[in-house]
């Protein structure tokens, strides 16, 4: 499945984006879902997960409460909405899919990567 991820931009603390990932060549319900992020200097980390049995999601400590994840499978898309926005949020986020069952957290049982949108929170 080839994925395509946009939405992010500049944006001040306290503020909001919504990053969506469209996905194309493959049975969309059957992947599990997941973003991830990589701010400069730093390894890439878990951020969300939508699981492939439609319902099921999991969210990082650092974001819980604020971002929340979805998917349309009629559009064959994930979404990512970002709320109250720190400058610790900065980082390129991926979208990413699985063909994993359960709430699966680690990168490398993730098969297809999206390019990365660029998310900038100011201070």
């Amino acid at each position: 499945v080839q994925l395509l991820a946009s939405g992010g931009g500049l944006v001040q603390a306290g503020g909001y984006l919504r990053l969506s990932c469209a996905a194309s060549g493959g049975t969309f319900s059957t992947y599990g879902m997941g973003w991830f992020r990589q701010a400069a200097g730093k390894e890439r980390e878990f951020v969300a997960l939508h699981a492939r049995n439609g319902w099921a999601t999991s969210y990082a400590d650092s974001v819980k409460g604020r971002f929340t994840i979805s998917r349309d499978n009629t559009k064959n898309t994930v979404y990512l909405q970002m709320n109250s926005l720190k400058p610790e949020d900065t980082a390129v986020y991926y979208c990413a899919a699985t063909s994993a069952y359960g709430l699966v957290r680690d990168p490398s049982r993730f098969g297809s990567w999206g390019q990365g949108t660029l998310v900038t929170v100011s201070s």
